[in-house]
């Protein structure tokens, strides 16, 4: 008998760490609650349960996929290694100067984030290069030994190197780094030209500081887990998903850590995508939203949208540029502080608050009984009625109601003058709102119409709190796909593997240089074609070639895809044509008279995208076996009604539940809002869609 491949999905999260074993075309998934001192920990926990479920032994598994937030939350709590900055004479205070934009126009109290390092942990050398690359002063041994003596003596974990226009020509940064490696042989370093070899040093030297601040932590970390992975018999290799939507090598990632920043939400995006492929949508939502965040993603024509710029911890809600830059390719997505686990309190103007404070899983909601005595939105969800407090995590948790009302009525209803079911209503309302005030924001920043959009919905707690979304942004569809509660770690199943190259050089269409442009792309394609191979030697790989481009006089760029064609036989007319063509669709029109640059060069390599079997939908045509029924609290209705209960698994093709009913299965439990239907299709989603009374049955909030 032939044997069938077995892979290994698993995604840290900031409550739970889900695991998800596919063998063949079955799949077996676990969540155990994350253990922050040892994260390896639920790893192991949680495939010893997937791989009892599939009745293969751990030595049997061919591939391991991992993402996680551990970078993220390192860079978030500031809790990453002792590092230092190497800069040029005169760009010492770069990283805290920024670049003096007020992201809070009319603030007077505006307080800017402080910097990942303070003033005398950051060091500078002689030397400059100018802007075309080109030496202005040189820079010599002896003029570096002496800071990095300063370094050594100071008993610096890390080094990050950043000199200005070392993107052009690094030549300066590897001097520095020879000197180093010769010096401070145990240090572990970080080169702006390799980490980010981009324009705009504000952003380049945070993320090679980034970069630096959390590589030995990363280091360490994937060091103990494949040691725990080979103690358990695996032998396989390792892999990480990341920012990009796409796979590296675990050498790479340990080199590269400040890329794993939004591994595990990239995964998600790339779970949608490939669930957006299955039913031909061009225009989807992808919410997820987990213990700790929600995360929304557009994904058109089945790519979710990227950028190459991200903003980690905002200290301002929704406010471009109150966070740390993270010049990186990442999947463009707005997050933010509202999880099963985040925390609700009452502010000055007795207004319920929710987040970004969570709960974690260390003490974890009130409700979980492990010390917490806050009320988290998974607290409010038991109390509405969203949750079975018996069969909670498939029966591996039971869940104490009373702990919740008692949470809730001593945070919230005590000083709000309400009882506990009020105060859980108010609570999840404000969650609610949030997410979809985040939706919204997200879709006019690019341009779109929600309206015509369809949410698919995953993470533990998104199909408890989709419905209610969509009401309130008025979206008709709902999808909530198998395995919904564990879609991140499924998604790195699906993520091809994949590397973006990217380099600074400024020209001009005026000044366009085909034969410049050639060699350049040409060695990016090289350069990211190499990251994969390593991955994937046996692969085809394809190349997707984009440039960055702007108004002469503009401060930022759009991003402009190319054919193969167009970018290795460039021309000028050509990258004009679709440079207006795409600035017209985002702005509604072009400035004619105007010169045209170009800043930023890209390459990405990738394996083919998985193949996907379009699925053939059905509208419904019989009810689905009821298992019970519950009092359910409907916002739209503000009030309990009597909600059906149907399992998951009885849930037969075809078959439908109207709302208001509770469809429950292991990892999650989906809410079918008064005003919609919900429709089991033929691949196992759960298809929800607006009531066949149409506009008197649609409730919006």
């Amino acid at each position: 008998m032939t044997k069938q491949p077995a892979r290994l999905g698993v995604d840290i999260g900031g409550t739970f760490t889900d695991v998800v074993l596919e063998v063949g075309t079955a799949a077996f998934s676990a969540k155990v609650l994350t253990t922050y001192v040892a994260p390896e920990n639920a790893i192991i926990d949680g495939m010893r349960q997937v791989c009892a479920k599939s009745g293969i032994s751990p030595s049997e598994i061919d591939q391991i996929i991992h993402g996680t937030t551990l970078a993220t939350n390192a860079l978030i709590e500031r809790r990453g290694a002792k590092t230092a900055l190497i800069t040029t004479q005169g760009f010492r205070d770069v990283i805290e100067m920024r670049t003096e934009s007020r992201f809070e126009q009319y603030d007077l109290n505006l307080n800017l984030p402080e910097p990942l390092l303070p003033r005398q942990m950051r060091y500078t050398v002689p030397g400059r290069m100018d802007a075309s690359g080109n030496e202005l002063k040189p820079l010599s041994r002896q003029e570096i030994e002496p800071v990095v003596d300063q370094i050594a003596k100071a008993g610096f974990e890390s080094v990050a190197v950043g000199l200005i226009h070392s993107y052009l020509n690094d030549a300066h940064e590897r001097l520095v780094l020879d000197v180093l490696t010769e010096k401070m042989p145990q240090a572990m370093v970080s080169l702006s030209s390799e980490v980010s070899p981009q324009m705009r040093e504000y952003e380049r030297f945070n993320t090679v500081v980034a970069n630096a601040y959390i590589k030995p932590l990363m280091k360490s970390y994937l060091g103990r887990l494949e040691g725990r992975l080979k103690d358990e018999g695996v032998r396989c290799d390792i892999f990480l998903m990341h920012s990009g939507g796409g796979i590296i090598s675990i050498e790479n990632a340990a080199e590269f850590p400040v890329r794993l920043v939004e591994s595990g939400p990239a995964g998600g995006a790339v779970f949608a995508a490939n669930i957006a492929a299955r039913y031909g949508l061009d225009r989807v939502l992808s919410f997820d939203m987990g213990g700790t965040t929600a995360k929304i993603c557009l994904i058109k024509n089945q790519t979710p949208k990227t950028s190459r710029v991200f903003e980690v911890a905002r200290t301002y809600r929704f406010k471009k540029g109150s966070g740390m830059p993270i010049s990186i390719p990442v999947i463009d997505m707005v997050e933010i502080g509202a999880g099963g686990g985040s925390l609700a309190h009452v502010d000055s103007m007795r207004q319920i608050r929710v987040g970004p404070e969570s709960a974690g899983s260390e003490p974890g909601p009130a409700c979980y009984r492990r010390g917490g005595s806050k009320p988290a939105v998974t607290d409010a969800d038991l109390v509405l009625g969203k949750l079975d407090p018996m069969h909670f995590a498939g029966g591996s948790m039971q869940l104490d109601e009373g702990a919740s009302a008692k949470a809730l009525t001593s945070v919230l209803g005590d000083v709000l003058e309400m009882d506990a079911a009020a105060a859980a209503f108010g609570l999840a309302e404000v969650v609610d709102e949030n997410m979809a005030n985040a939706a919204r924001v997200h879709a006019v920043e690019n341009g779109e119409d929600l309206s015509d959009y369809t949410m698919i919905a995953f993470g533990g707690a998104a199909p408890l709190h989709a419905g209610r979304l969509c009401e309130k942004l008025g979206v008709d569809r709902l999808l909530v796909p198998p395995g919904a509660g564990v879609g991140s770690a499924i998604g790195f199943l699906r993520a091809p593997f994949s590397f973006e190259a990217n380099r600074s050089v400024y020209m001009t269409l005026s000044g366009f240089d085909a034969d410049k442009i050639k060699s350049l792309l040409a060695d990016l394609k090289a350069e990211a074609t190499g990251f994969v191979r390593n991955c994937a030697p046996q692969s085809p790989i394809l190349s997707e070639f984009k440039v960055y481009m702007r108004y002469s006089g503009q401060g930022w760029e759009i991003p402009i895809t190319l054919t193969e064609d167009q970018a290795m036989n460039p021309e000028a007319v050509v990258f004009e044509r679709r440079f207006i063509e795409d600035y017209t669709k985002l702005f509604g029109r072009s400035v004619a008279g105007m010169d045209i640059e170009i800043t930023v060069w890209s390459v990405n390599a990738t394996t083919p995208p998985e193949i996907v079997t379009r699925v053939l939908e059905n509208a419904g045509t019989s009810a689905a076996k009821v298992a019970g029924s519950r009092r359910l609290f409907d916002p739209a209705l503000a009030d309990f009604v009597e909600a059906t209960v149907v399992l998951r698994d009885d849930m037969m093709p075809g078959t439908t539940a109207a709302g208001p009913s509770v469809i429950t299965e292991d990892e999650t439990t989906i809410i079918v809002p008064t005003s919609r239907t919900a429709i089991r299709q033929p691949d196992g989603c759960i298809d929800i869609v607006v009531q066949a009374a149409g506009a008197t049955s649609r409730i919006r909030g």
